[in-house]
């Protein structure tokens, strides 16, 4: 076995299991109900450019995504490795040819193609909705977002497969993936609107929040994700404001930075513990 067979096999797996097939019928699902639904919200000074036909579906999904990408990288990557220690079937696997790295980025791999397949076939089902439908739309522009929607999924699935590769207990590699899931999607913008509430003030101009509460809201991977979107698609960059984290010191690219941080840092914990533990 190498890398390419670990990696076949993972993909494999989900379609035995029916996994791949479960996730493209929800991401379809998704997308091509909210294909249907074009919003560009109302922005008192601000002039909207652009296609809004696809402003429209980008604004739809926005939300949705920025909650659905990350649970289904969770849920499908948190067992990868711990899953294989619990049944014991890791020991099988290591009494092939294979290296631990081998077996670990396999997993990585194997897990981010099942769950960049169902993206990647939901939202071609949305573009060719519009495509029919649409009076106009700016495929190279959704294009590009489904390619950020792919990098932030790996960062979701880094996550979950660092903590399964740290532990050898299934429910413990859930507990810890659901706690991250909860604390960046959930209350991360409550804390640090906490944090701003004790420092600053309820409320604070834009502009005028400091340089290190601008720095805490940002690396958050949810508003990394969308500032990348930002820094690479202008005109989707009208309808997102986010004026708690407009100072001197942040500027849109910075998302990508962020969103590499969150990929490499599990990755590498993951497999410093995976490489170093004792396989029982």
């Amino acid at each position: 076995m190498s890398l390419v067979a670990v990696t076949r096999k993972e993909y494999l797996d989900s379609i035995r299991s029916y996994t791949l097939i479960g996730l493209v019928g929800l991401f379809v699902t998704f997308t091509v109900f909210l294909a249907g639904i074009q919003w560009i919200p109302n922005l008192p000074g601000v002039s909207v450019s652009g296609d809004t036909n696809t402003l429209a579906l980008l604004n739809s999904m926005r939300q949705p995504s920025l909650y659905l990408v990350p649970l289904v990288g969770i849920m499908v990557g948190y067992k990868a490795i711990a899953g294989e220690r619990s049944s014991g079937s890791i020991r099988l696997i290591l009494g092939l040819p294979n290296t631990r790295g081998e077996i670990f980025f396999g997993k990585l791999l194997g897990q981010t193609a099942v769950v960049s397949t169902a993206i990647l076939v939901g939202y071609g089902a949305a573009a060719l909705v519009a495509l029919i439908s649409y009076d106009s739309f700016a495929l190279v522009e959704f294009g590009l977002y489904t390619l950020l929607t792919l990098l932030y999924a790996l960062a979701c699935v880094s996550i979950a497969l660092g903590f399964s590769a740290s532990t050898r207990s299934r429910t413990r590699a859930l507990a810890g993936a659901i706690t991250v899931y909860s604390v960046i999607l959930i209350f991360w913008d409550g804390i640090t609107a906490l944090l701003q509430t004790a420092t600053v003030g309820y409320t604070v101009p834009a502009g005028e929040q400091p340089a290190w509460l601008s720095v805490v809201y940002g690396l958050n991977p949810s508003t990394a994700f969308a500032n990348a979107a930002r820094a690479v698609l202008p005109e989707y960059r009208e309808i997102t404001r986010f004026t708690y984290i407009e100072t001197n010191i942040w500027v849109d690219w910075y998302g990508f930075i962020v969103l590499g941080l969150w990929i490499v840092i599990p990755i590498a914990i993951g497999y410093f513990c995976f490489s170093k533990s004792d396989i029982e």
